[in-house]
């Protein structure tokens, strides 16, 4: 689970600057800040500060300084599905988001500008999934990657993988690696070579009420101590810790219903 981005630097940072494609950022968009705030601040270690409010209310979670991911409000009259999004690089988010529309996906917010940050939109493929586009315009500092706290890889859960993998791989460019089994719908998502997310075709057990999705996956020391933790925390886990392609890994759920997974990942 490696993504292309700038050389690795000391202390697990990186340098600004992904190659088009790479996942780049999460963005969970929630109802109680101040409650999802604590979760995490709880469960990761996280410290918030303000960032872009074009979309509303929105902090930016900090680990040792570093920026790792970020937290929105929802606007009262939404009602859409609490959930974590990956956003994917882009050197034009204009002609992206073209893109995404001519192979049949949607544009659902932007794109437009985050402040001096950058430019981004919200689109999703053609089964649904949603997404963000994200263009980096100003240098931040190096982020924070492979460390407890820190999102490692991103997967599409969704009901076929070589359809919708077809898609992305129009709008971004990726290279795809098939796992040949007949029993297992996989497809690894590359990026000059490198892997930079996944795409799981599950069928008829794609949820129902949640359709296909996005998920993230967060480094922690201790996944069995994490998941306990997220239960004494307000939230429950959806899949127990086991091993896994990833390393050992559990799939939980915060108080407002964000599932993600946590992994410690071998090596």
């Amino acid at each position: 689970m490696t993504e292309a981005r700038g050389p690795a630097g000391r202390n697990g940072t990186t340098d600004a600057g992904y190659t088009p494609g790479t996942p780049c950022w999460v963005s969970l968009m929630v109802h109680g800040m101040a409650a999802t705030q604590e979760f995490y601040g709880a469960l990761f270690g996280w410290e918030f500060q303000p960032g872009p409010q074009q979309l509303g209310p929105y902090v930016r979670a900090l680990l040792d300084g570093h920026e790792v991911a970020g937290i929105g409000q929802l606007p009262p009259d939404r009602h859409l599905p609490v959930a974590w999004t990956p956003y994917l690089a882009s050197e034009d988010v204009d002609a992206t988001a073209e893109t995404v529309r001519h192979r049949g996906g949607t544009v659902g917010v932007g794109p437009l500008d985050a402040a001096e940050a950058g430019r981004m939109a919200i689109a999703s493929d053609p089964m649904g999934a949603v997404f963000g586009i994200w263009q980096e315009s100003a240098h931040l500092g190096p982020r924070l990657t492979g460390v407890p706290g820190t999102p490692t890889w991103n997967e599409l859960l969704t009901y076929d993988s070589t359809s919708v993998a077809k898609f992305y791989e129009a709008v971004f460019g990726y290279e795809e690696e098939p796992v040949v089994s007949a029993d297992f719908d996989y497809i690894t998502l590359k990026v000059e070579g490198r892997p930079v997310a996944g795409i799981h075709g599950v069928g008829n057990a794609v949820p129902r009420d949640r359709g296909p999705h996005w998920i993230t996956y967060f480094q922690v020391a201790d996944v069995d101590e994490t998941a306990a933790q997220v239960t004494d925390l307000g939230g429950h886990v959806l899949r127990p810790p086991a091993e896994s392609a990833h390393g050992r890994a559990a799939t939980v759920v915060d108080p407002e219903g964000a599932m993600f997974s946590v992994v410690t990942t071998s090596g």
